[in-house]
């Protein structure tokens, strides 16, 4: 009886060693806010120091693996993981190093994000430059796509950067600037993390402003003069964004513009400086739900949206809370469909005969489009891999679609008519999403991109940094 007890004492305790093996072993499996390339890698470190960062990387030089770099993981191609790396996670590394209210400037750890910015200079009446239309991401990850947002007047996010350094290849700490290793600064910016870690940054900062909300109604043929003589041309307008309907009943036809003009009696900003929560998430959530499975409630979403927001016309605004944007209504949660983003920049010009050859790609293809914001952005002549030839719109589009195979395919068909269309009219893509566009979409819409890989490989001959994306296109 006593051998027979023991036995299966250690059955069971083999059982059990077996088992918090097999959980020790399970393979981690990365995927981003797309969640259409899940991938297996090797394991996640959480960043908190730099010098754990540094033995990390010499590990991964001396053991020849792979490195990619992580924040919110909102790009969706695969930008922040590779098979089999380690995936540094730069979430907790958030940090606000130095303040200078006088000087306008601040420099934080690459994790902080941009709502960390915020809370801080909200305060002593300041702002940042240039953020993304939501508060959500990292610095660094805002960084490595070279993000632009609402305000029309400091462009992408390179101009608004002073320095940041830099945990390079060599696993070495470095400053990079305009003027210290200024060869790094165009292309860490918009690279990707594929030239090593940053570690912190000093950004720029302006002044917070308070604004009236100018909106209205407007015809597409009608938006490309209406924004160079009404809102170029006024200096008190500071932000500017709009939307274009996707409704099947004025597709790509209607459109409202929302303008944040200066108010002259600043006296009032601080009436308005509380920094605020995200409002009527539910209904938004609710209608948007609609939206995704029917054509009448597209038609009946655009013109509820088109009602609450050029009904708001004369309400105040802060820039910092302007900035704050809105986006716990579009979270999304379904086993077999996922949304994704797409964003086509355009000469401004060129604006209406685009928008008419687009919308033939729309009314003959099959594609669940729910929205399209268009903003502008200044040229960028500066990042290596700048999406802004000119002074361009900037389309920003979510789709919703399948997670199989064959949607997959169903969609980047339809996606690569649209750049080829957006190509057409002298355009652009943005790179952070699923690669749909093929090599040579890139070769066109990014002349620079092979001189952009020749310099990964000089800075980083053994490649240490790796993703998805580099995977993909620097063949």
């Amino acid at each position: 009886m006593r051998k027979s007890i023991l036995l299966i004492c250690l059955l069971y305790g083999a059982g059990l060693l077996f088992s918090l093996w097999l959980f020790s072993h399970k393979p981690v499996i990365l995927e981003d806010a797309g969640q259409l390339l899940p991938t297996k890698i090797k394991q996640v470190h959480r960043a908190t120091s730099e010098e754990k960062m540094q033995n990390w990387l010499k590990n991964a030089i001396d053991q020849d693996e792979k490195i990619s770099v992580a924040g919110m993981q909102h790009s969706q191609g695969g930008h922040t993981y590779y098979p089999n790396a380690t995936v540094v996670d730069m979430k907790n590394y958030d940090r606000i190093l130095e303040y200078d209210p006088n000087e306008k400037t601040i420099t934080v750890q690459s994790g902080a994000t941009w709502e960390d910015i915020q809370e801080k200079i909200n305060p002593d009446h300041l702002s940042v430059r240039v953020m993304q239309s939501q508060n959500i991401f990292t610095i660094g990850g805002s960084i490595s796509v070279n993000a632009h947002g609402r305000d029309i007047r400091y462009g992408s996010l390179i101009k608004s950067i002073e320095s940041f350094r830099l945990l390079t290849p060599e696993a070495k700490i470095i400053n990079v600037s305009r003027t210290e290793n200024s060869e790094l600064f165009p292309l860490v910016i918009g690279g990707y993390g594929l030239f090593g870690i940053i570690l912190d940054v000093t950004l720029h900062l302006t002044d917070d402003e308070l604004y009236q909300i100018r909106s209205k109604s407007i015809d597409y043929e009608d938006y490309p003069n209406y924004f160079k003589n009404e809102v170029q041309q006024n200096d008190d307008i500071r932000m500017h964004i709009a939307r274009i309907s996707v409704a099947p009943d004025t597709l790509l036809r209607n459109m409202y513009v929302t303008d944040y003009e200066f108010v002259e009696n600043q006296d009032l900003l601080g009436n308005y400086t509380k920094l605020k929560r995200e409002k009527l998430v539910a209904p938004q959530k609710f209608m948007l739900g609609l939206s995704r499975y029917s054509d009448s409630k597209k038609n009946l979403l655009w013109e509820l949206q088109e009602k609450l927001y050029v009904g708001q016309d004369g309400n105040y605004i802060t820039r910092n809370n302007a900035m704050r944007g809105a986006s716990k209504f579009m979270e999304y949660e379904n086993p077999n469909k996922t949304e994704i983003l797409q964003e086509y920049f355009v000469p401004v010009d060129g604006f209406t005969n685009y928008i008419d050859d687009l919308r033939g790609v729309l009314e003959e293809e099959e594609l669940n489009l729910l929205n399209i914001t268009v903003r502008y952005v200044n040229e960028d002549e500066e990042a290596v891999m700048s999406y802004a030839k000119e002074d361009m719109f900037a389309l920003v589009l979510l789709i919703n679609q399948g997670k199989s195979k064959s949607e997959i395919e169903k969609t980047g068909n339809v996606i690569q008519k649209m750049i080829d269309v957006t190509l057409k009219h002298d355009g652009s893509y943005y790179l952070p999403y699923y690669p749909y566009p093929t090599q040579e979409q890139m070769d066109e819409a990014y002349p620079r991109n092979s001189e952009f890989f020749q310099l990964k490989k000089h800075f980083d001959p053994n490649e240490v940094f790796m993703n998805l994306f580099y995977k993909e296109y620097s063949q």
